[in-house]
């Protein structure tokens, strides 16, 4: 049985998650989409390569190729909520991004 992805929502109504993904180049964004698939499909199965645990009940996705980025997110029950996304720079997670994600995981609860 496939997982619900859903995208996190801000109070007014935008989506940051989709919009750093359509900002992706074209290769990147088609990866992303990849990777999104196979959440949907093995949800709390996925692991390395494709996907990290972070902290208590957050994960990340990892998109790689010539542009990299990361997408947190988080399992509640059979919904995977994709809470924050970034084009990753450097070789360690910047800790604005993870509060960030901490953050709207919260809101969740």
């Amino acid at each position: 049985m496939a997982w619900n992805i859903i995208l996190f929502e801000s109070s007014r109504g935008e989506k940051p998650v989709e919009e750093i993904i359509k900002s992706l180049d074209e290769t990147t964004i088609a990866k992303a989409s990849q990777e999104i698939d196979l959440l949907e499909k093995h949800g709390s199965y996925l692991g390395m390569p494709h996907s990290k645990k972070i902290a208590t009940d957050l994960y990340e996705l990892r998109i790689r190729g010539r542009q990299e980025a990361r997408i947190f997110y988080a399992l509640v029950k059979k919904d995977i909520y994709l809470l924050h996304a970034f084009k990753k720079k450097t070789r360690k997670t910047p800790k604005k991004e993870l509060d960030t994600a901490i953050k709207r995981l919260h809101l969740l609860k």
